[in-house]
């Protein structure tokens, strides 16, 4: 699982409101490489929770990230690969997703976030 996947992903237990961001627990991180796309980072960039994706970044061990970033970044070179390397490169692949609200560990595996409710949580 992909952080920008990550990042657009919440709680959705009934009950909870605040079901963002899910923090993630890690047993297994994987780097795939992909064609870096200038176009699809300034396009995507507004549309994603930057502290989500920097908090992120950090728990799979990707430290790189500023703390705040503006649209004005996206003219850096060095910048634009740093938010592509934490964005579309780092994958999660085995672990949890876990609810800020009520703790529901939502299990990953082989890179494939499973976030179907139980019966009594829909």
């Amino acid at each position: 699982m992909r952080l920008l996947t990550h990042n657009m992903l919440s709680s959705k237990i009934k009950g909870v409101s605040n079901g963002f961001p899910l923090r993630i627990e890690v047993e297994k991180v994987i780097e795939k490489q992909v064609e870096l796309n200038p176009d699809f980072l300034k396009n995507i960039f507004p549309k994603v929770d930057w502290k989500a994706l920097v908090e992120a970044g950090r728990t799979m061990g990707f430290a790189e990230l500023p703390e705040e970033a503006d649209l004005l970044m996206l003219d850096s070179s060095e910048f634009l690969s740093k938010f592509h390397h934490a964005l579309l490169e780092l994958h999660l692949e085995e672990g949890a997703l876990v609810c800020p609200e009520t703790g529901r560990k939502f299990p990953v595996n082989k890179g494939i976030p499973n976030m179907l409710l139980h019966e009594d949580e829909v």
